[in-house]
């Protein structure tokens, strides 16, 4: 089995959907301020992917009592109104010269709000006639971030040019609003838009045959739910998937993860799934997949990414254990990112370090050749 970077597994600290910032006092928290449950962490948790700090606004008593779910970020109340803190902001698409990347959005369903930003490397430099196609699923949480946030530009435009792919970055509905699964539901179609070559770029520039799902986050979790409900065309162009500090649970702890952390990542799921109450809770295999599901998973390769401080490191690893000894046929791939915190590389520089690493584990993956698969 190939493994690109560090195959050892530590225990982790900090988070699955949500980021955390170090030398913060202010923690996640659900329940009313009758009886509320704090998680024991002095880090700030950070939805989706990184953001800037912020100060936690005053709240008044009376909205104190109605709040189910409070962070810096983002809050949600019990009649499901949502306050998103952070991550509205968006950026325009358009060409990235230290890349060379063009990009531009494209709507797919004017009544849902579905539409995509795809971003096509300058083809005159790669070798390749048609492009690998890399669906892509931003995090937050399930309730805020977009494709259009400003943290992924840069990134998946890096991405784009280095690994010679046509990214299509989905801008799927968000829960509360449009609880689960009509995130799943809207990636899934976005999926079956683009193997179907549902804009120019892709019918001229793409490889329908070859396509990869990638995720952060809540994002890695919906990269494997939509290659676990494709099926037909959609499902055989599968060739791999990419799951970056992906947002699993369950109802009980798995080695090395904090109870505590079980419990929020519960809480979360019960308000962004409502319907999971009748199919297992946090065990829902939306969230828990078991490993008789897993090993109908498409494709022939899994990169499972983690980072060595981060809250769900534990249940990545379980994921990939479970994935590896499923009786799946596929090669599943381990990368952990020493010293780094969760989905950190929205936050720093490409140039860091621990960036360049992971960059350089994600180009290899999506540009393997059928050689060195075997």
């Amino acid at each position: 089995m190939q493994r690109c970077g560090h195959t050892t597994f530590t225990r982790a600290i900090p988070a699955v959907f949500i980021n955390g910032h170090k030398n913060s006092k202010t923690a996640l928290s659900f329940g009313s301020s009758k009886a509320q449950h704090v998680l024991p962490s002095s880090r700030r948790l950070v939805a989706g992917p990184a953001m800037a700090a912020m100060d936690h606004p005053t709240r008044t008593s009376e909205e104190e009592e109605e709040v189910i779910i409070d962070t810096p970020f983002f809050r949600i109340y019990s009649d499901r109104r949502i306050d998103r803190l952070v991550g509205t902001a968006t950026v325009p698409p358009g060409f990235d010269p230290s890349t060379g990347v063009t990009s531009r959005d494209v709507t797919i369903d004017a009544d849902t709000g579905l539409y995509v930003r795809l971003y096509l490397p300058d083809t005159s430099k790669i070798e390749k006639k048609k492009l690998p196609l890399l669906l892509y699923f931003h995090g937050g949480a399930f309730v805020t971030q977009s494709a259009a946030a400003p943290a992924y530009q840069p990134f998946l435009s890096a991405l784009s040019a280095r690994a010679g792919l046509l990214v299509v970055s989905v801008n799927y509905r968000l829960a509360p609003e449009h609880p689960l699964p009509a995130g799943y539901s809207d990636s899934l179609r976005a999926l079956e838009w683009a193997v179907a070559g549902g804009d120019p770029w892709l019918s001229h520039h793409g490889d329908l045959s070859r396509v990869f799902l990638a995720g952060e986050s809540a994002g890695g979790n919906i990269a494997h739910n939509v290659a676990m409900m494709a099926a037909g065309e959609a499902a055989a162009a599968i060739e791999g998937a990419a799951l970056l500090h992906a947002g699993f649970s369950g109802r009980e702890a798995v080695a090395g993860e904090l109870p505590e952390w079980v419990e929020t990542m519960g809480k979360l799921w019960a308000v962004v799934c409502p319907e999971a109450a009748a199919t297992g809770g946090a065990d829902d295999p939306r969230m828990n997949p078991p490993a008789s599901d897993l090993r109908r998973m498409p494709g022939r390769r899994v990169l499972v990414c983690a980072a060595e401080k981060d809250f769900g490191t534990p249940r990545c690893r379980a994921y990939y254990d479970a994935l590896a000894g499923s009786g799946w046929g596929g090669a599943a791939e381990w990368f952990v990112s020493e010293g780094e915190d969760h989905v950190f590389f929205l936050a720093k520089p490409g140039s860091d370090p621990a960036v360049e690493a992971l960059m350089d584990c994600l180009v290899a993956f999506f540009t393997a050749s059928d050689a060195d698969e075997d």
